[in-house]
């Protein structure tokens, strides 16, 4: 991955281990992202939907010559 997304990827991370599906409830991020999506805060799941747009946007051919922007 480019370091273009990697501050939205770390956003990410941090605002898991913030929220109570990992905090209080001791599962895993990536658990929480897979079965537990609709209990996270609205700032993490909009930080997810930026991180899979921005992986997206990498991969994609009418955006890779343009930049990801």
């Amino acid at each position: 991955m480019s370091n273009y997304c990697e501050p939205l990827l770390y956003a990410l991370k941090e605002c898991l281990m913030r929220s109570d599906c990992v905090a209080k409830d001791g599962n895993l991020p990536s658990d929480c992202l897979k079965n537990h999506f609709d209990d996270l805060p609205l700032e993490c799941r909009n930080l997810r939907q930026a991180t899979f747009e921005c992986k997206r946007g990498m991969l994609d051919m009418r955006k890779r010559f343009r930049g990801n922007n």
